[in-house]
């Protein structure tokens, strides 16, 4: 199937030779077909050969109703533009034309409408001159007569020679589905419709509805009023919907591939048209068939930032429209260049993201976006349009590899550098060394390590190697050689004091592995815990802490905190009556 958009005509002619061709009504409306105006998208198809099946979206010309228009022609991917002889070129024509031209179309077929009217040739050269300035560029034009059925053959074949030059479809790509209707249908629910431009759909499938921040799933389908099973682009499809209901949805929102497109309401463009100083403050952002109003930010010559009254799912090289609603006009098309920018926030920050927007083109490159960003999670990047091929450094994160470089250089340095400011740490906590380097998340230090550095206890270490400061190694010496005399005759707090072993020190010593707080300001040798256990057993089971002390030599002060370290290594167990077994090993 191929879906090809109506436009340039204000009156009834154009749904009048929609109408010739396929033989159906694009006017849904009562108050269109009697006003013979059209207000709202239509919809008619017809077969032109075996297997060359066009559907058309005919949408609506008069001024007051440019919005509606936009949503029919945002998504497809060609145009029979209508053009009536016996009026020639108009003000409206001008209008879609301009729209066509901002959303880059260039696939196309004039159609001088009613020559039954009027000698078509004057519409005819005015148009093809029009539309030869546009990105549409060389078209065939067909002078037609819906009313006597003049050229109509001929529109037919222009028609068929039309779709065999449009590029294929690409049915593997993520579904991305603009609504352009939402609606009820008793017994069967929600139901909307769209042009399929990616990707296929199937009855059953799970489809992301972002402006809703759920998943809903597919209960059934048609396409070009029959039922199907699956649908592959390019196709008008009607989706029934199982999990959301029809006040929920509105024209502008969108079915995806979940996780396949990125939610943004801040972006970067290219501005094709108008001077990007000449945009007005807000704008209305036409992408898809959806209309958003922006806030604009000039930052260069013709590169801005948008930011959008609610988020959209967007990706790198997205097409869109710029409308200035107030004054009735086109002021150009735009081409999404980034979809997650930076803030700007210093001074000269905007100066300098002009001139790296100035070096993009809208095409979603996987090594350039990380470069630019740095570090950034693969399946962001996804999301955002590109294809990934490096492999995460940790879980999902990617890199630059020049800046993986350069953090794995500095990483000894920080450590080095924090261990100077506090001698008595054995390293940097790994959230100090995460918030230094600026890195998103604490699991990316792990990927920067290289021996000698390790991480033990939270902290960013040198191995199994714990360095003290000389006055903090000549204090514990001292202590050391008075437990090896007496080792369960722990040292007063007044004599850890008058060696200079306060409690940071004595963590330190901890962390070394020379001595073991078993209480505040009360430590013993590591060999001391073996010993305690050996001379514990020798004695009758179970035992009482007046018959532990009398045994260690000791007093309750070191005795109590050491029954109770030895109770929490299971060593010991401690009975309901105060006693305790030393148990078996």
């Amino acid at each position: 199937m191929y879906v090809v958009a109506t436009a340039g005509h204000v009156d009834h002619g154009k749904s009048t030779l929609v109408r010739a061709l396929t033989g159906m009504e694009p006017d849904r409306w009562a108050e269109e077909r009697r006003r013979g105006l059209t207000i709202d998208l239509g919809f008619a198809w017809t077969e032109l050969r075996p297997d060359a099946t066009v559907a058309f979206v005919d949408v609506p010309g008069h001024e007051r109703f440019v919005p509606n228009m936009l949503a029919g022609v945002g998504s497809v991917p060609a145009v029979l533009f209508v053009v009536a002889a016996d009026e020639g070129w108009m003000p409206q024509s001008a209008e879609h034309l301009a729209a066509l031209h901002a959303l880059d179309v260039r696939h196309g077929l004039c159609a001088i409408a009613r020559s039954d009217l009027a000698d078509p040739e004057p519409a005819k050269q005015q148009a093809l001159a029009e539309i030869g300035r546009t990105s549409l560029g060389e078209v065939d034009a067909v002078a037609v007569s819906a009313a006597t059925g003049t050229g109509m053959a001929e529109l037919r074949a222009a028609l068929d020679r039309l779709l065999a030059r449009l590029p294929g479809p690409d049915v593997d790509a993520p579904v991305r589905l603009w609504i352009d209707r939402a609606f009820t249908i008793r017994g069967s629910g929600t139901v909307v419709t769209g042009t399929l431009t990616t990707g296929r759909l199937c009855v059953g499938d799970e489809l992301e509805v972002p402006s809703l921040g759920r998943t809903a799933r597919i209960r059934g389908m048609q396409s070009l009023g029959r039922p199907v099973s699956e649908a592959a682009a390019v196709a008008r499809v009607a989706v029934n919907l199982r999990g959301v209901e029809r006040h929920e949805l509105r024209r502008g929102d969108a079915l995806l591939t979940p996780h396949s497109h990125y939610p943004s309401d801040v972006i970067d463009v290219r501005v094709h048209g108008d001077p990007v100083a000449s945009l007005p403050r807000h704008v209305m952002l036409h992408l898809g068939s959806a209309a958003v109003s922006a806030r604009v930010r000039p930052l260069g010559s013709d590169t801005a930032r948008l930011t959008l009254a609610r988020s959209l799912p967007l990706r790198i090289g997205d097409r869109g429209l710029l409308r200035n609603p107030g004054a009735h006009h086109v002021s150009g098309g735009m081409t999404v260049l980034d979809v997650a920018p930076p803030v700007l926030r210093r001074r000269g920050a905007a100066t300098a993201r002009a001139k790296i927007l100035d070096d993009l083109d809208g095409h979603a490159d996987e090594r350039s976006e990380l470069r630019r960003r740095g570090i950034v999670r693969r399946h962001d990047l996804q999301r955002m349009g590109v294809t990934t091929t490096i492999s995460p450094v940790r879980e999902d994160w990617l890199v630059d590899e020049r800046l993986l470089a350069t953090l794995r250089a500095k990483l000894p340095r920080l450590v080095a550098a924090w261990q100077r400011q506090h001698p008595l740490e054995p390293g940097p906590p790994v959230d100090v060394v995460r918030r230094a380097l600026r890195l998103p998340e604490r699991s990316l230090v792990h990927a920067l390590l290289a021996p000698p550095l390790t991480i033990r206890a939270g902290r960013v270490v040198h191995g199994n190697d714990v360095t003290l400061p000389a006055p903090v190694v000549r204090a514990v010496d001292q202590v050391r050689a008075e437990l090896t005399a007496s080792p369960f005759d722990a040292p007063a707090r007044e004599r850890l004091a008058e060696l200079g072993l306060g409690p940071r020190e004595l963590a330190a010593a901890e962390r070394a592995g020379a001595l073991v707080r078993i209480a505040d300001s009360v430590v013993l040798l590591p060999t001391s815990i073996q010993q305690a256990a050996t001379a514990l057993r020798d004695l009758p089971q179970p035992f009482t802490v007046s018959e532990a002390r009398q045994a260690l030599g000791t007093t309750r002060r070191v005795a109590v905190p050491l029954l109770g370290l030895l109770d929490k290594r299971a060593v010991t167990r401690r009975l309901p009556d105060d006693r305790r077994h030393v148990r078996a090993r």
